[in-house]
């Protein structure tokens, strides 16, 4: 999931680059139709038929829970995505954000009374579930730097094509999947502490690259060295929100990262926009170069708090009667 998440993000660049030189820009939007009815109809073949899990007859969907959620999450992601446009401080984008955490705080109150909550909130509470959604969030969020970035630095500073700039981010494509596989085979023996910090400290060294040397090469293999630790922090995520809840609590826990994923990507988007503002208008190197510190930076902090809160690597029964 981590490497065909990660890379396909990455290799969508690439084939938004094809369609922009090609047929044109619309044809980004327009190629999801046939991709999404055909993902359907598979879907509707493979997919198991199974049984709802621990749910009675009587219960039913908790439909105010999940229209308070959806609209406090869009509300919260519109918030972040006008911070880039307008600035973090205007009128608009201060209520926007205070809209979300009325909407937030709506939808924890009904899911203490409500019959059949969407929810349990206990749930994100748990250390191994919260520093999963810290690590997707901080990892989606600095992909979408390199993506932003690298894409925007490529075809302005660099004067390159689309098409030019989507072939420059295959390695990182690469580099991600590559990360996630080797995150997989690594995080059983060193557990998601160890991996965790291991991958945002090889991030920010990545995102540190294009700072020192800012030419189309820095910034390439500064993004696709980055992308190799981001790789395996997917990897992270996941392992360490979803390997220790119980079946039945699996797909609230899988929604919960994913819908932090949103908002990673949202506040990169965000954040770095307003960093790289000047730079994007009259394509100065400056605005790119403190973009990617703060990216760095963000990298290198989140590493030395994952240190702390990510768990450590679990022992195996064999291994805890060996240690015996």
């Amino acid at each position: 999931w981590s490497a065909l998440g990660g890379g396909g993000a990455a290799v969508g660049v690439l084939v938004g680059g094809v369609l922009t030189a090609g047929p044109g820009w619309p044809w980004v939007f327009y190629v999801n139709v046939p991709i999404g009815v055909i993902v359907l109809v598979v879907l509707a073949r493979v997919l198991p038929n199974l049984p709802p899990a621990g749910l009675g007859a009587s219960r039913r969907p908790d439909v105010l829970g999940a229209v308070l959620v959806t609209a406090a999450t869009g509300t919260l992601i519109y918030a972040m995505i006008d911070a880039g446009d307008d600035g973090w401080l205007e009128p608009r984008t201060l209520t926007l954000f205070a809209v979300s955490v009325v909407l937030y705080l709506a939808f924890g109150l009904w899911q203490r009374i409500a019959p059949s909550p969407l929810m349990d909130l206990h749930l994100i509470a748990r250390r191994p579930v919260s520093s999963g959604i810290f690590v997707i969030a901080i990892t989606t969020a600095l992909m979408v730097a390199v993506f932003f970035l690298g894409s925007f630095y490529l075809q302005g500073r660099g004067d390159l094509g689309p098409l030019a700039t989507g072939l420059l981010f295959l390695p990182v494509a690469l580099a991600t999947m590559a990360g996630a596989q080797i995150g997989g085979q690594l995080i059983g023996r060193t557990g998601g502490r160890a991996l965790g910090v291991g991958g945002m400290l090889l991030a920010a060294a990545g995102l540190a690259v294009p700072v020192l040397w800012t030419t189309t090469v820095g910034v390439v293999v500064g993004i696709s060295v980055g992308a190799a630790g981001l790789g395996t922090l997917f990897v992270v995520a996941s392992a360490t929100a979803l390997g220790m809840v119980a079946p039945h609590e699996a797909g609230i826990a899988s929604g919960i990262v994913s819908t932090f994923h949103e908002f990673g990507a949202s506040l990169g988007a965000a954040v770095v926009s307003s960093v790289a503002a000047a730079s994007l208008v009259d394509q100065t190197a400056s605005g790119y170069t403190a973009a990617f510190l703060v990216a760095a930076v963000a990298a290198a902090v989140s590493a030395a708090v994952a240190g702390f809160v990510l768990p450590g690597r679990v022992k195996t029964a064999p291994e805890e009667a060996v240690a015996r």
